[in-house]
């Protein structure tokens, strides 16, 4: 099975967006490595908005 090239772009940018790393080292990270930073992005970003 391959992994939309629209969602990889949407992680990428994603974590570029909130992390400022290189494409080159976003797109090494293995495709669950990738999503775990995605996640943790959002429960900060969801803490954040309740003022935590």
């Amino acid at each position: 099975m391959t992994y939309a090239t629209d969602r990889i772009r949407e992680e990428v940018a994603y974590i570029a967006y909130h992390f400022h790393w290189p494409l080159d080292d976003i797109l090494d990270l293995e495709h669950r490595e990738r999503l775990r930073y995605v996640e943790a992005i959002s429960e900060l970003n969801r803490r954040s908005a309740e003022g935590g």
